[in-house]
């Protein structure tokens, strides 16, 4: 083209096809309330003190009306029918009633109802003059397909049309994108416009009813569901709003940009557990975001993502954050996307913001970090006090690690709070375990190391360490095993080997595991008398004369068993066993008679050296001999060797397989140190 062509003569021409409407509208929304968010901006705009939305005809059709100045029909075709109608540039940078800062700026919000529906009704009316027409995305379509402009059918105006404001009818909806409940969208709009503070008495207020009911503060499930709070600037959420904050921080520093005056304020919080981020009336939203409103309305959706920031931290966050700055009327650049999801990340506005909150998050994370499993560890031992008594009953020097170990895993974040418990138990179990031989260093390096971001890998082999401890005891039993067999055949020290049996009653049988005396029975049996003797007597020479080392009550499970242990080279008749242990059952009958609790579990227990002597077994076994004899006293014959031989292969096997699958054990051994099954 010759420099001297005008533009009137210039064969190039720049043109906007119908289809920017498709890509603008019907393809950029998806889902009701982002898409009622730009209608009720609208009626921001328009200077309304109220806008309402209202599903009627069954759900069938939804309709959003405002009170605000309303269009002429020359306004609703430079204005309402004219894609990227530049409001800012036209009218200026705020409304003319009220004054308000404009939301819009595209001119393309209004596209976003040809997501919702195929068939779109406006009505509107202003000084006098009342107007409506309807679009069809059909109509739309077809105009598309031919490249012809699109009129809009003209409809008469309803009765009841108010003198002032707009109405718009939306028919033939898309049931994937309004499939939204009532609950749900009186909660997404209460997040993205920052409007609910107004006074019901306000020239300036600005009500969002939804089916006739306003939407408030109460509509904030995300305020309500707080733990911790950080506001910016001021303390602008009252207490009332929070009643499930533990604690309350205010960020003083909020400026962005001294020169400029730019700052950020509102706030951001974490809740309980992340579970409660979700919300059980709206699947497709979550409260795990931050949601930056400039014009008191979302400029960006979600910011999370593009902050470097501790992330377990990241996943209890929410909050709502303004930064006025980022849209602004003096001639900087338009920096958000259309669908208001992202802004551009690369403008120096956004940098500013994102490096503030990434200071913050980092900040907050440190203080969320410290603060919350203390408050986490009132908690575990309210409802769990006996965890509150065992750090309790830590030595003075181990209480404050412990409790450390406590608060961390009663910090973490689980899929499955199922789990807690166990770890509850295998922290504990590993606390008590290093205290066996830790220094106070070593277990405070410990506790340190629950914090860690890899502490559940940690805690994961909670079967590790209960197995190491259990080998710890399977190796005492080991040893009190093989002191037995040094002791049963030395006469010379039958008072040894009474203690060290009474010590260890699983040595007689596992199910005696935690058998324990009674005082008061053992005197209680030491008063019967039969022809004038002793029943239960202790005495030394009672037990030279019955050839025994001693005689011991015990219960266990609800037995009450009175155990003898005769030396081991003294030789005993299966009738001298029978006499005796009758009289030791009769006698523990009375004394649980005159106690008034009944007769009944009652056990009597020989251990000999040797087989009962001048017993005639004929074609039966002297086990079935014995147990026919003693059946009525419910009476057992032990002997030293069998329950040694018993006791050392039950031990042994169940110890050589515990080390073949317990990995800490291996590492223990892996590292240089004594393996704990050795």
């Amino acid at each position: 083209m010759s420099a001297g062509l005008s533009a009137a003569t210039s064969p190039f021409l720049f043109s906007v096809d119908l289809a920017v409407v498709e890509s603008l509208g019907i393809n950029l929304y998806s889902n009701a309330a982002a898409v009622l968010s730009e209608l009720v901006a609208n009626a921001w705009d328009a200077d309304a003190n109220r806008v309402s939305i209202n599903w009627t005809d069954g759900g069938k059709t939804i309709t959003i009306e405002d009170d605000g100045s309303g269009m002429t029909q020359s306004e609703l075709n430079g204005r309402f029918l004219r894609v990227a109608y530049k409001k800012r540039d036209t009218e200026g940078k705020s409304s003319t009633k009220l004054a308000r800062a404009y939301m819009g700026r595209k001119g393309i919000g209004k596209l976003s109802v040809f997501s919702l529906a195929s068939d779109v009704t406006v009505y509107s009316a202003k000084d006098g003059e009342t107007n409506g027409f309807l679009i069809t995305v059909a109509g739309l379509r077809a105009s598309i397909l031919t490249n012809t402009p699109y009129r809009p059918e003209e409809l008469p105006v309803p009765a009841d049309m108010p003198a002032h404001g707009t109405r718009i009818v939306l028919r033939n909806l898309n049931r994937k994108r309004t499939g939204v409940s009532v609950a749900a969208l009186r909660k997404r709009l209460a997040r993205r416009f920052d409007v609910l503070s107004y006074s019901t008495t306000d020239p300036n207020r600005f009500v969002i009813e939804i089916d006739g009911t306003p939407v408030t503060y109460d509509d904030r499930e995300d305020l309500r569901r707080l733990e911790y709070i950080w506001q910016l600037g001021v303390e602008e959420v009252p207490q009332s709003r929070t009643p499930n904050v533990k604690r309350r921080w205010l960020i003083s520093d909020n400026v962005v940009n001294s020169e400029k005056g730019w700052k950020i304020e509102g706030w951001f919080g974490t809740v309980k557990k992340p579970d409660d981020l979700n919300d059980s009336d709206d699947a497709q939203e979550s409260l795990r975001n931050i949601i930056i409103l400039a014009r008191k309305r979302p400029i960006q959706e979600g910011i999370l993502d593009q902050l470097d920031f501790n992330k377990i931290f990241g996943n209890y966050v929410t909050g709502q954050i303004r930064a006025e700055f980022l849209d602004l009327d003096d001639g900087s650049d338009d920096i958000a996307t259309s669908d208001r999801q992202r802004l551009i990340e690369d403008d120096d506005r956004v940098k500013l913001l994102l490096k503030k909150l990434r200071d913050y998050f980092n900040s907050a994370a440190e203080q969320w970090s410290r603060e919350r499993p203390k408050q986490k560890f009132i908690e575990l031992t309210d409802r769990y006090p006996v965890v509150r008594e065992w750090v309790d009953h830590r030595p003075d020097i181990q209480k404050d690690t412990a409790r450390k170990v406590i608060s961390a895993v009663a910090a973490l974040e689980l899929e499955d709070e199922v789990q807690r418990p166990v770890l509850y138990r295998a922290s504990i179990l590993a606390f008590e375990r290093l205290a066996l031989e830790a220094t106070t260093k070593d277990l405070e390096k410990f506790a340190n190391g629950l914090f860690a971001v890899d502490v559940l890998p940690l805690l994961a082999g909670a079967r590790s360490y209960e197995d190491a401890l259990y080998l710890q005891i399977l190796r005492s039993r080991l040893e009190a095993i093989e002191k037995l067999e040094n002791m049963i055949n030395k006469d010379e020290l039958e008072k040894v080997l009474q203690k060290h049996l009474f010590d260890n009653m699983w040595l007689l049988d596992p199910s005696w595991e935690g058998a324990t005396g009674d005082v008061d029975m053992e005197v209680a049996l030491a008063t019967i008398r039969r022809k004038s003797k002793v029943v239960f007597d202790k005495s030394e020479s009672a037990n030279q004369k019955q050839g025994r080392i001693d005689i011991q009550y015990r219960s266990a499970a609800g037995v009450h068993m009175i155990v003898e242990l005769k030396k081991y080279r003294r030789e005993v008749s299966l009738d001298e066993l029978r006499i005796q242990g009758e009289k030791y059952h009769d006698a523990m009958s009375e004394v649980l008679r005159k106690r008034k609790e009944p007769v009944r579990n009652i056990s009597v227990v020989f251990v000999v050296g040797q087989e009962p002597k001048n017993v005639y077994t004929g074609d039966e076994s002297l086990d079935t001999v014995v147990s026919r004899q003693l059946h009525q006293i419910d009476g057992r014959i032990l002997y030293y060797d069998t329950l040694l031989a018993t006791a050392q292969k039950r031990y042994k096997d169940y110890r050589d397989r515990q080390s073949d699958v317990t990995e800490l054990d291996k590492v223990m051994s892996a590292l240089g140190g004594e393996g704990l099954s050795k």
